[in-house]
């Protein structure tokens, strides 16, 4: 138990800030939906669903850099600093490359989006939105790659401050640009879609800047930037990018699913659905900065080939996101519908939400699990049969068991919800089991 102890607490003391860089990331939308639900239930039900939409291809993204995070970290745990700033150059490449593809298939997708079978009023509002994030697709997706770098050599904390800086940013960008203060136009939901695009382009640019300058940086920073890059590395990259995206997909895939059935039920439940996906999403991000640490501490450990630490760094990780999680299902029981009816003043919305957020309450613990399951495995470099578990777990159980409770049976929206938690569930046990399998005392090390 000491090695657990040990290990917990240098996790910890890297989550914390990978943590709050999370949240605040994800404060901008969570600002964005309480600022846009002022305006009205259709706005804020048309956020959701552009929301949703984009969520599919910024998870591909996600997945595509996660090598960053890996190898850099690997390279950093063998002496090899330089090869760390290897990592991050490939790195951007493919921030940039499939950033821009996916911009595309966004630009295309926004006068088509009558196939997703949403209604008149919710389509009406929603472009020009739903593209102005798309092309924030390319900044955040650099700013992804910028951070995990700085946070794989140990500088976590100023990646913190800078996103800090971009929700603010966006806050007063929405002020001016949603509600049409200081002589600006009144844009509604252009506006935040504009603020958005301007707030993580800045801060990526400014995260460049100050990783540029840093001294800390000067061993690990790239020293020719346009030199030939290295197909060799590009391929280690995709080998683990590829797969981790497929994981990422099937998981947001399904929950932008969700959102789309939502979408059927009517305009009060999909607004309902982004509020408590908000929620649900806010406090994620504390169990998701916790898996990351975990992620970034086992890929060291490989590095340095102190493969007997792998299980402690896991255990010290799972409990830490099941302390969490429990902490905020007890928020969302006793004040869901407090919490709901910051968002929005619509009676029927705020009670659809408080029903979410009591199912929301009970998947935390599966979804903290999973995260953290899964990020060890990556940090392992374990990455194909984690793709095919969450496929089963969120494609093969969740959505039809939703779609059975919620479309065709009386639950409505919590039945939506109820089958997503089934499917965390089942993800949260089965990349345990896997895990548990891949460390035990004997099997071939891996990485």
């Amino acid at each position: 138990m000491h090695a657990v102890y040990r290990e917990a607490r240098a996790t910890l003391l890297l989550a914390i800030p990978i943590a709050i860089g999370q949240v605040s990331q994800l404060l901008m939308g969570v600002t964005d939906s309480v600022m846009i639900g002022r305006t009205g239930t259709v706005p804020l039900a048309a956020s959701a669903f552009g929301v949703g939409i984009f969520n599919i291809f910024f998870m591909i993204g996600v997945g595509l850099l996660t090598p960053v995070a890996i190898f850099a970290s690997r390279a950093r745990g063998a002496g090899r600093h330089d090869e760390a700033g290897e990592y991050l150059r490939h790195g951007l490449l493919l921030a940039v490359v499939s950033g821009i593809l996916e911009i595309g298939v966004i630009v295309l997708l926004g006068f088509h989006l009558e196939w997703f079978g949403q209604t008149p009023e919710v389509l009406a509002a929603l472009n020009p939105f739903f593209v102005l994030i798309g092309f924030s697709l390319v900044p955040v997706l650099a700013y992804l790659a910028l951070r995990q770098f700085a946070e794989s050599m140990g500088r976590p904390w100023v990646p913190v401050l800078i996103i800090l800086g971009g929700v603010l940013l966006n806050v007063v960008l929405n002020w001016i640009l949603i509600y049409g203060h200081l002589g600006a136009p009144r844009l509604g939901l252009t506006g935040a879609g504009i603020s958005t695009l301007i707030s993580r382009s800045l801060g990526s640019a400014v995260l460049f800047g100050w990783l540029r300058l840093d001294p800390a940086m000067r061993s690990a920073w790239p020293r020719r930037w346009l030199a030939p890059f290295s197909r060799e590395r590009l391929r280690r990259m995709l080998h683990v990018g590829l797969p981790a995206s497929g994981s990422l997909l099937f998981e947001g895939g399904a929950f932008s699913a969700a959102t789309i059935m939502m979408g059927w039920l009517g305009a009060a439940a999909l607004a309902a659905h982004q509020i408590a996906l908000s929620c649900a999403v806010m406090t994620f991000m504390v169990p998701l900065g916790v898996s990351m640490a975990v992620g970034m501490r086992t890929s060291a450990a490989v590095g340095a080939g102190e493969h007997a630490r792998l299980r402690p760094i896991w255990i010290g990780g799972s409990l830490m996101g099941a302390a969490f999680a429990l902490a905020f299902t007890f928020v969302f029981l006793v004040y869901g519908r407090a919490i709901a009816s910051c968002f929005i003043d619509d009676p029927q919305v705020i009670s659809t939400a408080a029903v979410l957020l009591i199912v929301a309450a009970v998947f935390q613990i599966f979804d903290g699990n999973q995260v953290i399951n899964s990020a060890a495995l990556r940090g392992i470099t374990d990455v194909k049969v984690p793709a095919v578990i969450t496929f089963v777990a969120y494609w093969v159980i969740a959505l039809p068991l939703a779609y059975v409770l919620g479309i065709r049976g009386s639950f409505g929206p919590a039945g939506i919800w109820i089958g997503l938690a089934a499917g965390l569930a089942a993800a949260s046990i089965m990349l345990g089991i896997r895990f548990l399998r891949l460390t035990r005392e004997g099997a071939p090390a891996r990485g």
